[in-house]
């Protein structure tokens, strides 16, 4: 699944973000757009890192800092394919999450269930893609 029309990943994710991405790649529900082992592979070659993790104006200038710029390219590269993950991911459980609310609400609707069944089954689902 690509997500190749999400913004280049110029904000690194603080710690509450971090924290959510892994809960979801350990629930299985991550996705890996980008490789950050990739990303810092790339960053020791001139601007890799940047250029892989869509910052093509930084891309540019670590170019023409290089060699000095493998001091960081590596771990911008790591950093972008992260953020760049992490949104993918967001929308991913986004639509997946509205994807099972439809589905209960027309269930709803129909009348093939009851609203103490619709609203059990609504906690269910706004707890499995949940994260506190």
């Amino acid at each position: 699944m690509r997500f190749s029309h999400l913004p280049a990943a110029r904000a690194r994710l603080n710690s509450y973000q971090k924290s959510e991405l892994r809960h979801y790649e350990a629930a299985g529900l991550a996705v890996e757009e980008k490789s950050p082992a990739l990303g810092t592979a790339l960053g020791l070659l001139p601007g890799g890192g940047s250029f892989y993790g869509r910052e093509y104006g930084f891309g540019v200038v670590n170019l023409l800092f290089w060699p000095l710029s493998i001091l960081w390219d590596p771990v911008s590269g790591h950093s972008a394919a992260e953020t760049i993950n992490y949104h993918a991911t967001k929308q991913h459980v986004s639509k997946l999450e509205n994807s099972e609310m439809d589905a209960l609400e027309d269930q709803l609707a129909q009348n093939q269930i009851d609203l103490t069944h619709y609203t059990l089954q609504k906690r269910k689902i706004e707890a499995k893609y949940e994260f506190n």
